[in-house]
């Protein structure tokens, strides 16, 4: 049961974060982050604004988003084989799957 919960709690959090991860960059404050700013004035390294502006690093972040969807879809695609690889963990006391020994 334990072991049920644990893998939809990480189906969850990679859900989340993927989809944050894809819109976050993309909204009209991405730029405005009140730590970005403080962080230029008491370095001096200007050219971060432009870098955090740029479309490179959103289209960068969004792909982390996409990564993180697709382990999502993988998990649930592979939700029993989780489940048993998490519950032959604990029953064994050592690691489960290929790396075992």
């Amino acid at each position: 049961m334990v072991s049920r919960l644990i893998v939809v709690l990480f189906i969850l959090v990679c859900l989340e974060t993927g989809i944050l991860l894809i819109l976050l960059p993309w909204i009209s404050d991405w730029g405005n982050n009140v730590l970005l700013i403080y962080f230029v004035d008491k370095t001096g390294w200007t050219f971060l604004d432009a870098i955090v502006d740029s479309t490179w690093l959103r289209g960068a972040v969004s792909g982390l988003g996409v990564f993180n969807l697709f382990v999502a879809f993988w998990e649930i695609a592979h939700f029993t084989k989780s489940v048993e690889e998490l519950e032959a963990h604990d029953a064994a006391g050592k690691p489960a799957g290929r790396n075992a020994q």
